[in-house]
């Protein structure tokens, strides 16, 4: 390689590198655990996988053929990442639904099956003319989708009243614009090295990729604080009363992260903890509780412990009702019996013997 090519080849591997660097950053260092981090790390991964694959054939293209098929594989996960990336940040969702999961889980059953029946190495013909063309389709359908999600951000942001979108396009939009234009581009210019035009073309995206992700690192150490980029309002309610609709927002957030996250288990969990997992101060929390729901947070956990207990004696289970006790979070044989009887008006070992009847 020539000097200008050693250059080219440094620059765009450097990206995809420091990609896979920074979706290690989202899903293990980030100190608040926003899904939204989960699915930008995955985003970052699979952009990553398929830059360094175009990076290394683009400038060693006797590679094997595994690699290219790594790489676009990978690139059938970088649309649903980027959905779902941005609709978990808009809708501040804090457990995975089983929905979501369920969809990956096709993708990459898809990924597996397709991979292992026609591996690149032995049908580059079928890669070539069929497959990249469905993982292309499917990235474009999803940035359509995403863009759907946007819409509201995207007709601020192109409204005709320039001063309305100055005052109210927040950090949080513009980050979430930053990263779907990012997205736009990146797919834009393996789109092009498709069509039979100049072949260098093939490595703008990985150039782009690299300059892209830089002013994303740039944005992220700029700001000594990034809680606002990942939430559309970060802690907004401080020591304020919670609105009606919000109350009822975060409500609804409570009993999600209660049923699918089950954190009520924890014998230890606090309500500064339980304050965190919803992103709202404890004071708020504590109002919440009191002012909306009518409970204080020890009656609120409780509830749930001892609906849990009640589910696990109705079904076909070996704990001792002590156990099931500590199963559900309580601490104590003595806490567990008194909480049961007086939510329920009955001991558990009453309430069992009448189940069994």
């Amino acid at each position: 390689m020539n000097f200008t090519k050693e250059l080219l080849f440094f620059f765009s591997a450097l990206g995809a590198f420091n990609g896979l660097v920074l979706s290690c950053y989202f899903f293990f260092f980030t100190k608040k655990k926003h899904l939204s981090n989960y699915f930008l790390g995955i985003l970052l991964l699979a952009l990553s996988i398929r830059i360094g694959k175009s990076v290394f054939i683009f400038f060693k293209p006797d590679l094997p053929r595994i690699y290219l098929q790594i790489g676009l594989s990978a690139c059938f996960l970088i649309g649903p990442a980027l959905f779902y990336f941005v609709k978990s940040s808009i809708e501040q969702t804090i457990v995975i639904p089983n929905k979501w999961k369920w969809h990956f889980a096709v993708l990459i059953a898809i990924i597996l099956l397709v991979g292992t029946a026609f591996p690149y190495a032995t049908y580059p013909k079928y890669w070539n003319l069929y497959f990249i063309k469905i993982i292309y389709l499917q990235w474009f359908v999803s940035i359509l989708a995403t863009g759907f999600l946007l819409r509201t951000i995207l007709f601020k942001l192109f409204s005709k009243s320039k001063t309305t979108t100055e005052n109210t396009t927040n950090v949080f939009e513009k980050w979430l614009l930053s990263i779907y234009g990012g997205n736009i581009i990146i797919f834009t210019s393996y789109v092009l090295s498709l069509m039979p035009i100049n072949y260098p073309i093939y490595i703008s995206g990985s150039i782009a990729y690299t300059f892209i992700l830089y002013i994303f690192i740039l944005k992220l150490l700029y700001r000594k604080k990034t809680d606002d980029l990942f939430s559309p309002s970060p802690n907004k309610y401080g020591n304020k009363k919670v609105d009606h609709e919000s109350a009822a927002l975060l409500i609804e957030k409570l009993h999600q992260l209660m049923a699918e996250k089950k954190i009520y288990q924890n014998a230890n969990l606090t309500l500064s903890e339980l304050s965190k997992e919803i992103n709202i101060s404890v004071h708020q929390l504590s109002q919440l509780l009191n002012d909306n729901m009518g409970k204080n947070f020890t009656a609120f956990i409780n509830e749930y412990r001892i609906n849990e207990a009640c589910t696990i004696m109705l079904s076909e289970n070996k704990l001792t009702l002590e156990g099931i006790g500590y199963e559900v979070g309580f601490n104590s044989k003595s806490t567990f019996f008194a909480t049961f009887k007086k939510l329920k008006g009955t001991t558990p070992a009453i309430f069992l013997q009448n189940a069994t009847k």
